[in-house]
């Protein structure tokens, strides 16, 4: 089992080097283009959790092995959700704009426990989710933006998306990353 910072130095060493042909991997798996950052990053995050937990033998190829278990699992909702699509809405008669007491109590509650969790965060992994899920740019833009490196701005969103999971889905307190953004890529060159 790794301890957070020694699992941030084996993830840029072992996983974030693999980015150019992850990248291309899901090209030419037929991925929209638009989509391959983001099917990107959540293979990031389930490789980082996995190896939190055991690191793999094989780092690239568990890499790959988790890019292709998601594209497959990605296709099987897709194939669901074009079935639930084909349903008449109409005959649900179901007003849409309306939302009950306890929606609206339930939505600001999660939207609190989502800003508390924000605040938790650190400043690195904050910036990132925010010019990344918020604003909406790209990982390019963002790292532009923040002056880092591509591949430390997508740990930092891995880093970041894990802590708010923990904190809005798990109820707990997310592991403040002790590294900063230049102090991983730092790491990353001479580790």
């Amino acid at each position: 089992m790794f301890i957070t910072s020694d699992l941030d130095r084996w993830f840029a060493r072992e996983i974030l080097v693999h980015e150019a042909a992850l990248t291309r991997y899901l090209q030419r798996a037929r991925q929209r283009p638009t989509d391959v950052p983001d099917l990107r990053q959540e293979i990031y995050v389930r490789v980082y959790e996995s190896a939190a937990k055991a690191p793999p033998i094989s780092p690239r190829a568990f890499l790959f092995q988790t890019a292709r278990n998601l594209i497959i699992d990605r296709a099987r909702r897709e194939r669901i959700v074009s079935i639930d699509y084909t349903q008449d809405l109409d005959s649900l008669n179901v007003l849409i704009d309306e939302i009950s007491p306890e929606q609206r109590l339930s939505a600001r509650q999660e939207l609190k426990r989502l800003s508390t969790a924000l605040d938790q965060l650190s400043d690195d992994c904050r910036s990132v989710i925010w010019l990344r899920r918020v604003e909406g740019l790209s990982q390019k833009e963002a790292a532009a933006r923040l002056s880092l490196p591509e591949g430390t701005l997508e740990s930092h969103l891995c880093r970041g998306i894990r802590a708010l999971m923990k904190m809005v889905l798990g109820g707990g307190t997310p592991d403040r990353p002790q590294a900063t953004a230049r102090g991983l890529h730092n790491e990353s060159k001479h580790g």
